[in-house]
């Protein structure tokens, strides 16, 4: 019979992913909305990359996702077509 509960592997991933998350959405949250209203010449901007990036890469992101679910639906659209029967 399988266990519906989670190992303590399977925790430990998810704690791992959820903080993960967690940290990119911060990063990500402080370079675009915080950082335009601080002074150029601070310091907190060597911490980040340059203002460029954070349109550039959630666009590659994107991209890439798009590219995985569209290759993902056709190999299982090409793997439950039938084949047509001949007469």
């Amino acid at each position: 019979m399988i266990s519906s509960e989670a190992t303590g592997a399977d925790q430990a991933v998810g704690f791992g992913l959820v903080g993960f998350s967690l940290l990119l959405f911060t990063y990500y949250t402080i370079w675009v909305i915080v950082l335009p209203f601080v002074d150029s010449d601070h310091v907190i901007h060597s911490y980040f990359l340059p203002r460029e990036y954070s349109v550039i890469l959630p666009g590659v992101a994107a991209l890439i996702l798009l590219l995985f679910v569209g290759t993902f639906i056709g190999v299982v659209t090409w793997k439950n077509r039938k084949p047509k029967k001949v007469d």
